[in-house]
């Protein structure tokens, strides 16, 4: 079991977490017809909006109630009654998702009740629009949280209450923020092919995987999980969550429609997948497709292949706490060891089952400190370790948010056999490359002396 080491320093050098409402603004990306709206400054806004255009070099439908010293003394209800009108009339998209910053927080405003008043007052006007709120303060938690607090509000907002007819084949995937674009649409690639149908809430692999609608422009979201789909996930037989961190979203679930969930902590690794791809053939009354069964195989292979250029290797890790247990149970099933492992929040009872010694509560200066004493082969972080990572002289494996400084992040595969085979082959590469043989260095007899 690890121990959690608390911050202890009272600024960040080298920040490694983002920020609440940026996690649930993600989170809301991945409904169809969707604008997030941060309720704060502009600032806040544009922050958050820069990271997202940077890591996905996409068009990002990011809004802002634009509270100004007067509003933010006064009351922000009006500030965000006119933002909700205006993004109505301008955009008319199927969903608004309001995610609190620290400055409205502060006041300690009543943002549900507020709510509810625009809604009754502008019912006629508001017609066809979702409209749900998540609390997500910068003062407290990170992007794991925030992403979290969005499922659940959507799920709370929108879901049918009540039993309701099931159908056997259609189940609920709740992905966590770490999943990439590929990620979940390998996850539906494979629940179909067991014959089943899935509803993947949020998708973003729907809206932010690069594609362009034809011959217009978009004002809103333009996939990811339909607001239909939210309000009939009660007809599921089964949800899936993936992290610890979705569990609230699928205890909401189950407390509102009753639908079933099964928790798993990550998908990479055999004995997870295998249990992973069983509870689908279980589900499906159906044998695991010989597809996945070849991917498995495949798996089998690069674990032989590369468990070799693993052995040994000195592992430090900068994550969110469900993404940091992912990588670190990777590395060291493979053989490394994680001699550093920094996280961005103590509230996740997760870390405790990080395979290292330690998990240090701060930020990417404790990464690099930890990294240099521990003399380590790898850095494993976001683009912002670069810095990090080139004044030790060590490798960086991009992993994460925001990753700005490479092309493809989104579209690479992290998760179930196939994911899982390629991280192997990733990161084997970078240690070959690294220490790659030369002819001289393979001459057993190069520092022989020369007999007189």
């Amino acid at each position: 079991m690890a121990c959690i080491l608390p911050q202890t320093k009272s600024a960040a050098v080298n920040p490694l977490k983002s920020s609440q409402p940026l996690g649930a603004a993600l989170a809301y990306l991945g409904v169809g017809g969707a604008i997030p709206l941060f309720h704060g400054s502009q600032g806040c806004t544009s922050f958050a909006l820069v990271l997202c255009v940077r890591h996905f070099k996409e068009a990002i439908p990011l809004q802002t109630t634009a509270m100004d010293a007067v509003a933010t003394i006064l009351g922000g209800a009006g500030n965000l009654e006119e933002a909700i009108l205006n993004l109505k009339r301008r955009a008319k998209p199927k969903l608004i998702g309001i995610c609190t910053t620290a400055l409205v927080e502060t006041r300690g405003e009543d943002f549900a009740g507020d709510l509810a008043n625009i809604k009754r007052d502008r019912a006629d006007e508001l017609a066809g629009t979702e409209i749900v709120l998540a609390s997500t303060p910068d003062f407290e938690g990170a992007i794991e949280e925030g992403w979290a607090k969005a499922v659940t509000s959507l799920i709370e907002g929108i879901t049918t209450p009540g039993e309701q007819r099931r159908d056997q084949k259609k189940i609920a995937i709740l992905p966590g923020w770490h999943l990439t674009v590929a990620d979940i649409e390998l996850l539906r690639e494979t629940v179909e092919s067991f014959g089943l149908k899935p509803v993947i809430l949020p998708d973003i692999s729907g809206s932010l995987d690069g594609t362009v609608p034809d011959d217009r422009w978009v004002p809103t979201t333009y996939g990811g999980t339909a607001i239909d789909e939210i309000r009939q996930l009660g007809t599921c037989s089964q949800a899936v969550a993936i992290g610890e961190h979705m569990r609230g979203a699928a205890e909401a679930l189950q407390a509102k429609a009753g639908v079933p969930y099964a928790l798993f902590e990550q998908l990479v690794g055999m004995k997870v997948i295998d249990r992973f791809m069983s509870m689908l053939s279980m589900i499906a009354g159906n044998p695991v497709p010989v597809s996945i069964r070849r991917r498995r195989a495949q798996l089998q292979d690069a674990l032989l292949d590369g468990h070799f250029h693993f052995g040994g290797k000195r592992i430090a890790i900068a994550a969110e706490p469900d993404h940091l247990l992912q990588l670190a149970t990777f590395f060291k099933g493979m053989g490394a060891e994680i001699v550093a492992a920094v996280s961005t929040t103590g509230t996740s009872g997760i870390l405790t089952k990080v395979p290292a010694d330690a998990v240090q509560i701060g930020d990417l200066s404790d990464l690099e400190s930890m990294a240099r004493l521990a003399n380590v082969d790898l850095i494993v972080t976001h683009s912002h370790g670069r810095q990090a990572a080139e004044r030790l002289g060590v490798p960086l494996m991009r992993v994460g948010f925001p990753i700005f400084d490479r092309l493809g992040s989104q579209h690479k595969l992290t998760i179930l056999y196939q994911g899982t085979r390629d991280m192997i082959f990733d990161v084997a590469n970078v240690f070959q490359a690294r220490h790659c043989a030369s002819p001289a260095s393979l001459d057993h007899f190069r520092n022989r002396e020369t007999p007189r």
